[in-house]
């Protein structure tokens, strides 16, 4: 976990140091050019610096122990920051959007910037793509929700890039400055999409679901394999960040007593861990065989997965 949260920490470091420094390049180079294109995209870096921080924040935060008042500990604060960076990134296409629709509406004419913005927003291109490569990878690895966030992020900031690199150099080849913005609402509609798609991903983890369904087979493959188990139900499975909290009903022959019973109950759980990684807790509950509660409600049997 320590290992995690430490990947995390660095990974938004980086993030941190090249947005800012490729913010401070683009919006520089941006006034001197004329180009409110590039300094729309340099501030737009500068908006990723502030989601990074986050990100640093709550990577802290996480790693922090579970105590009276959160006896699960502070896990599921990544998923929290998921859903603020999804907020971050609609309003800035939002932003995005909305500027330059009122530019075309008003028909404010735009000075056709100098071909040094041209170079700036291809080394943004690049940039972007390091960082979004990078991000991805250590996504993957640590099965951050956050840094996943990020990463498609970065995959839209490099893309508004990518439209901004487009108008300005059909404005700077035919001298129409009009182009930039027309872009730049296309962009605008593509980064609102992601920030929508982050936002309803983050939904599950909060409803205490999880998206891939064949853990459950994978519990009750497990308990199967275990003698002395029979009609495992009940299963409840959540996440917080990457982890796994597993909670099962099994039944047991009724004329055991505690400790054998509680020996079959931990067999289960290890046979449960081998079949899958990244358990953070497994509650077991043990019944007699052929127990009936006719008020359970919650939970899942292997007739309904």
């Amino acid at each position: 976990m320590a290992e995690r949260i430490n990947i995390i920490i660095k990974a938004s470091w980086v993030g941190i140091i090249g947005n800012l420094l490729l913010a401070l390049l683009k919006v520089s180079i941006g006034f001197f050019s004329g180009s409110q294109a590039v300094i729309g995209d340099g501030i737009d870096s500068l908006s990723d610096v502030a989601t990074y921080l986050i990100t640093l924040l709550t990577a802290r935060v996480a790693q922090k122990p579970p105590n009276r008042r959160y006896p699960y500990g502070y896990s599921r604060a990544e998923t929290i920051a998921t859903k603020a960076l999804a907020f971050f990134i609609l309003f800035a296409g939002a932003q995005i959007l909305y500027n330059n629709a009122k530019d075309l509406v008003m028909g404010i004419s735009r000075e056709i910037p100098n071909v040094l913005a041209v170079y700036v927003t291809l080394l943004s291109v690049f940039g972007k793509l390091l960082l979004s490569w990078w991000q991805s990878s250590v996504a993957k690895k640590t099965q951050s929700s956050m840094l996943l966030a990020n990463a498609r992020n970065m995959q839209a900031d490099m893309i508004l890039s990518l439209a901004v690199l487009l108008g300005l150099s059909v404005s700077v080849y035919f001298g129409i400055p009009m182009i930039d913005s027309l872009m730049a609402l296309g962009v605008s509609g593509w980064i609102i999409k992601i920030g929508y798609e982050i936002f309803m991903e983050s939904n599950t983890e909060l409803m205490e679901g999880v998206d891939d369904m064949s853990i459950y087979q994978k519990v009750f493959d497990a308990a199967d394999a275990v003698p002395g188990t029979y009609n495992p139900h009940r299963a409840r499975i959540r996440k917080m960040s990457n982890l796994y909290l597993i909670d099962l009903d099994i039944e047991v022959d009724g004329t055991l007593n505690v400790a054998e019973s509680h020996q079959i109950g931990e067999k289960v759980e290890r046979e449960i861990k081998l079949r899958i990684t990244n358990v953070y807790d497994i509650m077991i509950h043990v019944e007699p065989k052929g127990n009936v509660e006719h008020n359970e409600r919650y939970g899942l049997t292997k007739e309904d997965i």
